[in-house]
């Protein structure tokens, strides 16, 4: 009987060994996994416009006096390149929401006061409501991935219903926190 109790006592030890984390417990002043460095508003600047106006000018019709032009993606160079844009701009979504993310450097000012809200007014209204915020990148990234889609099945006109899609995402999130109406106090 006292060799069954050893059995399954020695049972137990193995087994709460083997469902014990062998790795360390991280130290408390462990350098963080992510290093924020740009800024929001650098972030829309260097890579989420400009991959944008890829995707944005990768289809159109052009009609003068010469005739009909449409543009579109003809080679595997050309549905790369916009394929390129559309996973950058997928993965730049995750950057936005980066705990610790500003919206612009400090000391930066609105392009365009009176029209579009002041960078501190735009970090209060994010800082406020962060799920909201999420819930607009989330929505840029699930464009960004119908164009991938679209692009990966080199559908044109996929490619251009997505590109309206982008454009929505954008703008539902500029109305929000660029240039939100004035409410008169």
């Amino acid at each position: 009987m006292r060799s069954a109790y050893l059995v399954v006592a020695t049972g137990v030890v193995i087994v709460m060994a083997g469902c014990s984390s062998s790795k360390p417990a991280p130290a408390a002043d462990a350098e963080p996994a992510f290093r924020t460095t740009g800024s929001i508003k650098e972030i829309m600047d260097s890579v989420i416009d400009p991959n944008a106006d890829v995707l944005w000018e990768s289809v159109s019709t052009t009609i003068n006096r010469e005739g009909t032009i449409d543009k579109m993606p003809r080679t595997a160079e050309d549905w790369l390149m916009v394929r390129r844009a559309a996973v950058t701009i997928v993965e730049a979504t995750n950057l936005l929401v980066m705990d610790g993310r500003i919206i612009a450097p400090p000391g930066h000012k609105s392009e365009y006061p009176g029209i579009e809200l002041e960078p501190e007014e735009m970090q209060k209204l994010v800082d406020a409501d962060r799920a909201s915020w999420v819930r607009y990148a989330h929505g840029l990234h699930d464009k960004a991935m119908l164009a991938l889609k679209a692009i990966d099945a080199k559908s044109v006109p996929g490619l251009m219903d997505a590109g309206e899609g982008l454009d929505e995402a954008c703008e539902n999130c500029h109305k929000h926190y660029w240039y939100p109406e004035k409410k008169s106090s």
